[in-house]
């Protein structure tokens, strides 16, 4: 990871770490690389961005990037980020950029940059832009009719629509739906085409106001969507985040289904029906070893990849694979997308829940879940937390003692500054303990921020 860039892009608090003048800087460095390759130096981007306030902020900022660099921005307003994934790769885009900080609160954004074929761009360019940012160097500036232009391209966002109509192969009629839409990027979205699709839809979380998205709600606050699908008897319900990049399921007895058990669900009726190429799910190193079990005994190969989707998606383009993703709900099918679409996702598991004429509860419960515990820990540096030796010292008594009945992953958040510790192990209680017990070590040698 670089001084700015992690896992999903350009990710700080709007105005203190993520600056208008830094947007700009991003902008223009994008606008000038991708315009090298055009003999008139003008290129083409497309730009998505999710309800928060500082988005519109960034958005203008990125704009007056790009057009100063002589190249041209193209504004989907406020959408998902695989909308703009699909934008590129469909509408010849040089690249795409999507403002949102996912899953973080509204305070937060981000800055997410997208390659022609709709993946997170290399971490070569990335560094490029972190060297851009922090230099007095200075790019061509365009003059007079040299300038780019800022067009507007919502209807981009409409055949995105329009093409997730496309993708299932018969309608959901009959089918009570809940939809919990963060107050974000698929307030406008989400709706529609499940309504197209002949599903009666129950929205929630579909009023943002600018502060309000992920505010106990959506994939990362699960309790009223349960509670939403129990008291109004509905068949499935699922939870977007701020961007719709991910998906959470909750099945009709309000239980949770997070992404391992859709990527097992979805692989074996995949497989079933001889659509997963390669007979092989792409997973990260956080996938439930549950997961693992319930695929060795019906014959699927798993791979295991860098916490992120986009290790998720390079290893899936590199080795064709068809179905890959993370327990978070970041799901990528490849013959649909390139990148995680959590409305697709939820598309996807209601083709599984129909072809196989099952509810989603039966579905999930072909997977056993290992007890699992994760805990986040604000730290003052993740490297120096990290590579404490008393720390590793801790993780490795952990490590011995599991054995084989479970396992312990510590690992630096690539979006925030803190440390994750998480413990799979044969009951709820054991993977508690061990997990504190390496946060205690943690404490006691003063990596917590206050």
């Amino acid at each position: 990871m670089g001084k700015y860039f992690g896992t999903d892009g350009f990710r700080g608090e709007a105005n203190k770490e993520l600056t208008a003048a830094k947007a700009f800087k991003v902008g223009h460095y994008i606008g000038w690389y991708y315009g090298q390759q055009h003999e008139d130096g003008r290129a083409r981007i497309i730009i998505g961005k999710d309800t928060r306030r500082s988005s519109y902020t960034l958005e203008y900022a990125l704009s007056a990037g790009i057009t100063s660099s002589g190249s041209d921005a193209y504004l989907l307003h406020v959408t998902t980020t695989p909308s703009v994934s699909y934008c590129c790769r469909t509408d010849g885009f040089d690249c795409g950029i999507m403002i949102s900080a996912s899953h973080n609160p509204f305070y937060d954004n981000g800055i997410k940059i997208m390659r022609a074929n709709g993946q997170k761009i290399e971490a070569e360019i990335e560094e490029k832009i972190e060297v851009y940012i922090d230099s007095d160097e200075d790019l061509p500036l365009a003059e007079r009719e040299a300038l780019g232009n800022v067009v507007d391209y919502a209807a981009g966002r409409n055949r995105y629509i329009g093409y997730l109509m496309t993708v299932p192969t018969r309608a959901f009629n009959g089918y009570k739906v809940g939809l919990d839409c963060a107050n974000g990027a698929s307030w406008n979205i989400a709706r529609a085409v499940y309504e197209a699709l002949g599903a009666k839809v129950y929205v929630i979380n579909n009023t943002p106001d600018g502060v309000n998205i992920n505010e106990n709600c959506g994939s990362t606050h699960m309790e009223n969507l349960q509670k939403y699908v129990l008291e109004n008897g509905l068949n499935v319900g699922f939870a977007y985040d701020g961007d719709a990049d991910r998906c959470l399921c909750v099945d009709e007895k309000g239980r949770i289904v997070n992404g391992d058990q859709v990527m097992f669900m979805c692989g074996k009726y995949m497989k079933e029906e001889g659509l997963l190429d390669g007979n092989t799910i792409v997973t990260t190193i956080m996938s439930n070893m549950g997961l693992y079990k319930a695929c060795d005994a019906i014959g699927i190969h798993t791979e295991k990849t860098a916490v992120g989707d986009k290790y998720v998606a390079e290893n899936m383009m590199a080795n064709g694979y068809v179905l890959g993703g993370e327990q978070s709900g970041h799901i990528i099918f490849g013959k649909y997308a390139t990148t995680g679409d959590g409305i697709l996702t939820s598309l996807m598991v209601m083709m599984t829940m129909l072809d196989k004429k099952m509810p989603l509860s039966m579905l999930a419960d072909e997977m056993k879940m290992y007890p699992q515990c994760l805990k986040n820990v604000r730290v003052k540096s993740k490297p120096d937390a990290q590579n404490d030796p008393d720390v590793q010292a801790a993780v490795k008594a952990v490590a011995d003692a599991l054995g084989d009945s479970g396992r312990i992953l510590v690992r630096e958040s690539g979006t925030e500054p803190k440390i994750r510790v998480m413990v799979e192990a044969e009951s709820d209680e054991i993977c508690e303990e061990y997990v504190d017990s390496v946060i205690e070590v943690i404490k006691a040698k003063g990596h917590i921020a206050e």
